[in-house]
């Protein structure tokens, strides 16, 4: 099949083997395209139930889509996935480093990596030429360092943290990171300090006239659209945080507030303002939303929203060059920014209750930076830090407001402010993620015309929707920004219009049933190329085979399901789609009970919209229609024992 390499390098660290992995054919790429997908079909084959996630058992795999190489825009995204040792299911990360790119024009889809090595080690690949290197002289080592060391190629790397097997570590590419999950910790646990990849290799693509094409057009709707020719290369992820804040959806105060009188002062707009020196982006992207910052006179990368949140409002901070000088100190020691500043939050809320005397506190900033070595290297208070949210819980108490889902801490929105989103938190196989939860708040807060934020029944249908969107996506390799151009760029003019914006969310909510009968719709109903969603025909270009939107959508759905069915075979549960009480039982704003997430009235239906039982365990019926039985077949009794008996705090 064109656009795939056809070769997975399988190499066991313990033993020094190197060789072809053989367990993925052109029916799984079919079936899954890429990223993740496939990943996940290896570990589904590849670990035994209950492996411990720093073991030599586990295995960790880098994988790479269809469009990977191919020059389409914005995919220049790979995927990283394991058995995560922060929650214990499925672990995955995506990037927009320069990785990706460099393994396929190496002739290599993707790498498994088995075992431990006795001693620190890199791997080197040249081509079919692969080395295990001895690492000694690089260990220790932050992530720009070891990278400058690697010299030329694609590298992929760890820092301290990812060493000393902190459960939030973080993999570097350039300056993107595979930032959640707990990746870097799997590669520490291996004693892999890097992957470099080098090679000249062009991808054959089955119609190069045709994709060129297609690329050309695609690009020019992605220059000309208002959302990724504008507003993405002007603010970056960062343009969204005001907004955020007016709305009441913007986490404050270890998420005991939606809205920071300060937010101006961390904004996108005042970061552009006042610290942007020019934009940056991933190759082969024409939407540069990157920010490029200075710290210490060095040109670096800016934050994100999620950072400048979680490091600002979250920990009740208004200093944002303090917070750019953070996140460039969290990307050198390779912690997730995200798991940071939700456990600062959590333990200064501990601290504040009297239940955890920690000396961290909101508003404190001056002792941070030191902080953050701490936990990268296990010193004193940051061994326990680096644990995570859920640790510090069940070992301190708070367990109502810690802000994690299934062990992940969540991302940057306050769930009681936007209930789809809340939803999505819930039922995302990573645990509290945006995007796995189908970035739900940007239909009903932050996007052009909104969804009525806290219409409870409108919202299955959406979630449903976009997770399996954004995880096709994300399979066939592209960036989710790519996707902003399925809305219509008159969308964005109706924002200077508020009777017609008003009206339009109130169609856009009340017709939820229209939403929900897409979802149901059997694929061969969607046997169509929308302009708006140039991927399926760019897929269909570049490999061959039949790909249109019905077929698209299904790759997610599957994906989404063998991903579900992964986190039920270690033992997870529907009692796990739950969220901390503060979001299910305290209202948002004081005296008004609407304003809190009723989980119990939306879980029912989603399940239904999915095809799943009461107790969250896909059907037998969807299973066959998503061809997943052959997988599923083995463990589904099991797994519906475990769904009524089980389950994790």
């Amino acid at each position: 099949m064109k656009g795939y390499t056809g070769k997975i390098l399988d190499i066991d660290l313990s033993s020094g083997r190197t060789g072809l992995y053989d367990g993925i054919t052109d029916e799984d790429r079919r079936l899954f395209l890429g990223g993740r997908f496939l990943s996940t079909r290896i570990l589904w084959d590849e670990l035994k139930h209950g492996t411990e996630p720093l073991s030599p058992e586990n295995i960790l795999v880098v994988m790479t889509s269809p469009l990977t190489a191919t020059g389409a825009p914005s995919s220049s995204r790979y995927d990283i996935s394991a058995k995560s040792p922060l929650t214990g299911a499925i672990g995955h990360s995506n990037s927009g480093g320069d990785f990706g790119i460099h393994l396929k024009r190496a002739g290599w889809d993707g790498i498994v990596v088995r075992g431990r090595a006795a001693s620190p080690v890199y791997i080197e690949i040249e081509e079919d030429d692969v080395r295990i290197r001895d690492a000694a002289p690089i260990w220790g080592m932050d992530t720009q360092k070891v990278q400058e060391a690697l010299g030329r190629g694609g590298k992929m790397v760890i820092g301290p943290a990812g060493e000393n097997l902190v459960k939030y570590a973080i993999v570097m590419s350039q300056e993107r990171s595979h930032g959640r999950t707990g990746l870097g910790a799997v590669m520490g646990s291996k004693n892999l300090k890097a992957i470099v990849t080098r090679g000249n290799r062009k991808m054959e693509l089955h119609d190069p006239e045709g994709f060129r094409a297609h690329v050309k057009q695609w690009m020019e709707r992605l220059k000309n659209h208002p959302a990724t020719g504008d507003f993405a290369p002007r603010y970056g992820t960062s343009g969204f945080l005001q907004i955020l804040s007016d709305r009441n959806v913007m986490p404050t105060k270890n998420f005991n507030y939606g809205t920071y009188e300060d937010a101006w002062k961390i904004n996108g707009q005042t970061l552009a303002s006042k610290h942007l020196v020019k934009n940056s982006g991933c190759v082969s992207c024409p939407i540069r939303c990157g920010r490029v910052v200075r710290v210490d006179g060095k040109e670096v990368k800016g934050p994100e929203l999620e950072t400048l949140i979680l490091l600002g409002s979250n920990l009740m901070c208004n200093d944002l060059e303090a917070i750019i000088k953070w996140n460039y100190e969290l990307d050198l020691l390779g912690l997730d920014t995200i798991t940071t500043g939700d456990v600062l939050g959590f333990a200064a809320e501990l601290n504040e209750k009297g239940l955890w005397q920690n000396g961290i506190a909101f508003g404190k900033t001056d002792n941070l930076s030191e902080l953050f070595r701490d936990i990268a290297y296990r010193r004193g208070i940051g061994d326990e830090l680096a644990e995570g949210v859920r640790h510090l819980s069940r070992k301190y108490g708070g367990a109502d407001f810690a802000p994690h889902v299934k062990g992940l801490e969540m991302a940057a929105y306050e769930p009681r402010g936007a209930v789809g989103h809340a939803l999505g938190y819930a039922t995302a196989n990573r645990g509290g993620c945006h995007l796995d939860g189908g970035y739900v708040v940007y239909f009903e807060v932050n996007g052009p015309v909104t969804l009525k934020p806290r219409h409870h029944r409108s919202k299955p249908g959406w979630v449903v929707f976009n997770q399996n969107l954004l995880a096709a996506v994300s399979a066939g390799g592209n960036c989710i920004f790519s996707s902003w151009t399925s809305l219509h760029p008159l969308l964005f003019k109706l924002q200077e219009r508020k009777i017609l914006s008003a009206v339009v969310s109130l169609l856009m909510t009340y017709s939820w049933w229209s939403i929900d009968s897409l979802v149901k719709l059997p694929p061969f109903l969607l046997r169509i190329h929308l302009p708006q969603l140039p991927h399926t025909k760019a897929i269909e270009l570049a490999t061959g085979m039949k790909m249109d939107l019905g077929r698209y959508m299904q790759v997610g759905e599957r994906g989404f399901n063998l991903e579900r069915l992964y986190n039920l075979r270690e033992g997870l549960t529907g009692r796990d789609d739950c969220l901390p009480k503060r979001f299910t039982d305290v209202p948002l704003v004081p005296g008004k009970k609407k304003t809190r997430v009723f989980l119990e009235k939306m879980l029912p239906k989603y399940y239904r919209l999915r095809g799943w039982g009461r107790d969250g365990v896909p059907g037998k019926g969807r299973l066959k229609k998503l061809g997943l039985m052959d997988f599923a077949a083995p463990w589904l009794e099991t797994m519906k024992i475990r769904g009524r008996d089980a389950g994790q705090p």
